[in-house]
């Protein structure tokens, strides 16, 4: 394909929406990120442990800014949340789960 022919695909432009859309959830998601820690380590101070809903929350925002990060590095087309279920944390090793996350989220058929 040539320049010209690229430019007027009507998919590459409407990626980049979605890709503006998902840097805006990412901001989002960085935020959020922070508070997280902030006050998961502030109740780790007071209490002497971590919050378990917390550490839950925080396994399933990292799956989803990884899903974000690789639909925006053109690593994937599947689009993440909310075109996509939220990802689920679990009790298992965070690398096995990370790792069978991106297993299941990359394997999906496309929405091209």
């Amino acid at each position: 394909m040539n320049v010209k022919q690229n430019l007027s695909r009507r998919s590459i432009w409407m990626r980049l929406l979605y890709m503006l859309l998902f840097v805006i959830f990412y901001t989002v998601a960085e935020l959020v990120i922070a508070a997280v820690v902030i006050f998961q380590f502030f109740l780790s101070l007071i209490t002497g442990a971590a919050n378990e809903r917390l550490l839950f929350f925080g396994k399933s925002l990292s799956i989803y800014v990884y899903q974000v990060m690789r639909y925006l590095t053109f690593n994937g087309d599947t689009k993440p949340f909310p075109f996509e279920d939220w990802p689920e944390a679990s009790h298992r090793n965070p690398q096995a789960q990370m790792a069978n996350a991106e297993e299941a989220w990359t394997t999906k058929p496309t929405g091209k």
